[in-house]
């Protein structure tokens, strides 16, 4: 794999967990809610107007973008792969911005993460 293909997925990765933090940011603006028939309507419109979430929505549709390019470049038997490292990317970022745990369990779990993305990226 090549700088520029390894920059696209990496691009596509970090636009995923950046919306990732971004929707966790948004439903935190608009607080704990339940949908029912009442509410779906008022709880729809915080949520799409939740400045939050439609930079979100953004990354994601900047992302899609991305991984086509990317998938234009590589097999996806070893770009999908790769995208597991949102999961590390996502939890160190949650820790630090949110105040999540992250506990001896996650880190353990993002070290197989990284160890599995090693030896993909290496086939």
């Amino acid at each position: 794999m090549n700088l520029v293909s390894f920059a696209l997925i990496f691009t596509g990765v970090m636009l995923n967990a950046v919306a990732q933090i971004l929707m966790k940011a948004g439903t935190n603006a608009v607080g704990h809610f339940e949908f029912s028939m009442e509410n779906i309507v008022p709880i729809g419109w915080k949520l799409a107007t939740e400045w939050h979430i439609i930079i979100a929505l953004f990354c994601y549709v900047l992302s899609v973008i991305v991984w086509v390019l990317a998938l234009s470049r590589v097999p996806v038997s070893i770009a999908f792969p790769m995208l597991s490292m949102a999961y590390i990317v996502t939890a160190v970022a949650a820790w630090y911005l949110l105040g999540e745990a992250l506990s001896v369990t996650k880190l353990v779990g993002i070290g197989v993460i990284i160890l599995g993305v090693i030896i993909i990226s290496r086939a």
